[in-house]
This record gives C-alpha cells, sequence and structure tokens, in this order.
C-alpha cells in the first residue's frame, strides 16, 4: 500500500482546484475525444490525473486510446487494485502497490520518452510526487520506438476502448480533478504539483501554463455545461451518460467525507455515485455505514435523501463500524445514536428507544447536526430540527452523546442504516456536494456545501479544509 494524500488540511493558502468530476460505473460514465493524425512527438507524452476512487476490486480506467487493434493503450488500476500501464498487446508495467484507500486522493502521473537509451527511463510512474520503482511486470518499448499513445482514433477518459466501443467492465468508478496529457514532453510531477513546505503533502499547482502540445488536453472540469471542455485549447471531449449533477466540490485541495465502502459487514450492500448513494438489498438486515472522515472536536453538519423505503431508516453517529449485519441496528450500542424512520420517528441509543420526532420517508430530506465541544446531537427533517431541537444556542438535543474520548476508538462518525432485513432502503448522502439536484444553495459559514436546510451558525461540512480550521 502506497501513501495517500488527504490535501485540503491547511485551512487556506495555495492552489485551489474548484470541481471534479463523479464518474458512477454502474450508469456507463466516460468521455471520448476523437482525434486528427497530426502529433508533436511520437516519443514523449505525460498524462498527470488527481483520482479518488469510489470501490475496490474493479478495472477502473484512467485513460484509454484505440487506433486499432495493434494500437491501443490503458492506464488504470485493474480488479487486484495495482496500478497497470498496457500498450499494443503487452503491460508497460504493472505495480507490486495496491490502490485500496477510497477515503482520500492519488495523484499518478505516466511519463514516456522513448528515446532513452536506459529501457526503465523510456516509460516512468510517479505516485504522489514520487517515482514507483517496484513493479511485478515491466516490459518496456525498444528506443527510440514510436508511441502511439498521441497519434490514434479515440481518446477516452474513465473507460477502456476495444474495436472502437467501449469496455461494459472497464468503467471507472468514483471522481477525476486535473486531468492533463501533453503531447510532445516527458514532464515529471513537480509541472502538475509540489510538496508543501509546512506539511509535506503532496498538492497540486498551477498547470495552466504548460505546453501541451497538438493532442494534448487540459480538463478541469469547471463548466457544467460542458463537462468534457478543454480548458487549455479546443481538443474538447464529448460527455457520456454524465450531468451537471456529477461536477463536484470534492477535489484534490479539499477532499470530502463520503460513504465508506471498506466499512464494517455490510451484507448485501452496495454503492454508487461516488460513494454517496447506499443500496441496502433484501437480506441486509441492520447494517449501516459510517463516513470516511471521524471527528472528534468541533460542529459538524450533514443531510441525507431518502429515496426509496423509507420506513426502514435509521440516520446519527457512530464511533464503531457496523456489527456483523443481522446482528444489531444502529442506536444498539452505547455509543450510537440514531433517528428512525420507523415506530414513529423514535430515537435510539444503547438499544433504548424512546419517542422524539416526527416519521419520515420517501424524498425526505434527513439532516444531522453534531456539536462535540458541547457532546450533543440534533435531526431534522426537511429544515426543520426535531423536538423544538436548536443546534445553534444548544437547546432541546436528541441526545447528551459520551465525550468522544471515553468512547471506544476516540471519534464519532456519521452513519446511514437500515433497520430490517425485508424491503430494500435506498440512501443519498450529502456532505456538502450531493449526487442529486439540489436547489437549495445553503452553504456552511465558510462558503461550502450544497444543502436543502439552513446550516445551524457555527456548524461546518465534513471536508479537510474546515477540518484542519476548526476539527
Amino acid at each position: 500500500m502506497v501513501s495517500f494524500i488527504l490535501p485540503g488540511n491547511s485551512a487556506s493558502g495555495g492552489y485551489d482546484v474548484a470541481n471534479s468530476l463523479r464518474f458512477n460505473s454502474g450508469s456507463s460514465d466516460y468521455l471520448n475525444h476523437e482525434t486528427g493524425n497530426s502529433t508533436t512527438s511520437s516519443t514523449k507524452t505525460t498524462l498527470s490525473a488527481w483520482v479518488k476512487r469510489s470501490s475496490i476490486g474493479n478495472n477502473d480506467v484512467i485513460f484509454g486510446h484505440e487506433e486499432s487493434n495493434s494500437l491501443r493503450s490503458a492506464i488504470y488500476i485493474n480488479d487486484d487494485d495495482n496500478f497497470l500501464y498496457f500498450q499494443n498487446g503487452s503491460n508497460i508495467f504493472l505495480t507490486n502497490a495496491k490502490f485500496r484507500d477510497t477515503s482520500a486522493w492519488y495523484h499518478f502521473v505516466v511519463t514516456s520518452d522513448l528515446t532513452q537509451a536506459t529501457a526503465s527511463n523510456r516509460v516512468k510512474l510517479y505516485i504522489n510526487g514520487v517515482q514507483e520503482t517496484s513493479f511485478a511486470t515491466e516490459s518496456y518499448p525498444s528506443q527510440n520506438a514510436s508511441n502511439s499513445v498521441p497519434n490514434f482514433g479515440n481518446q477516452t477518459i474513465g473507460v477502456n476502448i476495444y474495436n472502437s466501443s467501449p469496455s461494459s467492465s472497464n468503467y471507472f468508478d468514483g471522481y477525476m480533478a486535473e486531468v492533463c496529457f501533453i503531447d510532445g514532453q516527458a514532464l515529471d510531477p513537480t509541472s502538475f504539483g509540489k510538496f508543501d513546505s509546512d506539511t509535506n503533502i503532496w498538492k497540486p499547482i498551477d498547470v495552466s501554463g504548460l505546453t501541451f502540445g497538438t493532442n494534448g488536453f487540459y480538463l478541469d472540469f469547471e463548466d457544467s455545461s460542458a463537462l468534457g471542455n478543454d480548458a487549455n485549447g479546443s481538443n474538447n471531449f464529448t460527455v457520456n451518460n454524465l450531468t451537471a449533477i456529477d461536477q463536484s466540490t470534492d477535489t484534490c485541495t479539499n477532499n470530502f467525507a463520503t460513504l465508506n465502502v471498506l466499512d464494517g459487514n455490510l451484507g448485501n450492500s452496495t454503492f454508487s455515485e461516488g460513494s454517496l448513494r447506499f443500496n441496502s438489498e433484501d437480506g441486509a438486515n441492520k447494517c449501516w455505514m459510517r463516513s470516511t472522515i471521524g471527528v472528534s472536536s468541533g460542529k459538524w453538519y450533514f443531510e441525507a435523501k431518502v429515496q426509496t423505503a423509507g420506513n426502514n431508516c435509521a440516520i446519527g453517529i457512530s464511533d464503531r463500524p457496523s456489527p456483523d449485519f443481522n446482528s444489531t441496528e444502529l442506536g444498539a450500542g452505547a455509543f450510537d445514536y440514531s433517528y428512525q424512520s420507523a415506530n414513529s420517528g423514535n430515537k435510539l441509543n444503547n438499544g433504548s428507544g424512546s419517542s422524539y420526532g416526527d416519521t419520515y420517508t420517501d424524498d425526505d430530506i434527513v439532516s444531522c447536526a453534531l456539536d462535540l465541544d458541547n457532546n450533543k446531537v440534533y435531526f431534522g427533517k426537511n429544515g426543520t430540527f426535531q423536538n423544538s431541537g436548536n443546534p445553534t444556542n444548544g437547546t432541546n438535543p436528541a441526545f447528551t452523546i459520551t465525550a468522544p474520548s471515553l468512547t471506544n476508538h476516540g471519534f464519532y462518525f456519521f452513519c446511514l442504516g437500515d433497520l430490517t432485513g425485508v424491503n430494500n432502503v435506498r440512501w443519498l448522502a450529502n456532505f456538502g456536494s450531493p449526487p442529486y439536484s439540489e436547489s437549495g444553495g445553503n452553504s456552511d459559514g465558510n462558503g461550502y456545501g450544497n444543502f436543502a436546510g439552513s446550516v445551524p451558525s457555527g456548524y461546518y461540512a465534513l471536508n479537510t479544509k474546515n477540518l484542519a480550521e476548526y476539527g
């Protein structure tokens, strides 16, 4: 496992990336571009991409191309979670390292200079600013070979191409930001990022001044009406199955929480839409999942939309992963606190339920405000906090909770859950960049997030910029 990037742990300063693009493999999201035959160089290229995965065990293609059956390439994380570069019928390299962290951003740079005399210098891989040298497979092109990558018929982002058609098993699942292809230069990662002098964390820099070459491009995903726009020039990509909703503010300079697909025993549960949609299938009784980011201090806010079977839902906080499914529901443990759609909107802690608020159902927006300065938690429905709760002045909380330092793990996580194995449950989580159309337009005091309800004063969206300042 290589080290990961959890950027944005400084509240301000440096270069900020505004947007990423959220790819969902289940809806076959991808971008493609037809190029001409001219090229700046047939021997020198560079690909740079910032990537946050939403699942593991899949062939997550970042970049692919096909000119013919014998001239094709793909740069991707394979179904064993290794990074692989395939070109013209063989693997250039396959890493020993695994890339299984779905909570943070990676930066990958693949640079080719086929004029180099030393074989291993002809193609290099950099991860988070450091050259990768440990490979299970290495098979470099011959010196001065013609690199097919810049001179082809199809460029794709988010899927590989076989016989000019997308491969159904190779769609990317997750987020990409600052995707750059350089035609004509073999650049090292310092053209795209730098180590922060205070934290030694690898962070992006402004790439707008680079020379991209004839078939090069820069995808910044800042235009929601043209997500395939080449911010450098005219090599624009065609958008396939992606909409303005897929433009995200979860980026490599401000990492937002998502649902943790690696967490606990989730039964028949599935995740999609950048790990923000949770589907609890039949038989996934009493499971729940936590946010990828936990907190031990500060005041935090998130929302979730009930999509299906609202009478079986639970929202809340916990210090632990979901236990074995069919075991205990969210709220059964000593440090679990939940608001249930069933039982007339009861609340539950340590297995003890009591009357609390309104029941909620399909299409309702349910909110949670967590105050770890005073150890209180509040729940709301469609913009109204229940039981006359007021998170701003600290009155009528749903629970006064155990301090994080006294729990088993020292942190609380936002949670969404299922109360029964009889019916399916569908949750859509909104930690600030919702996977659904949200017209509320409400942000926290730092301007982060798009929420349906007003964020209580002093509470913040769960992202790394806010953590640096208030966590």
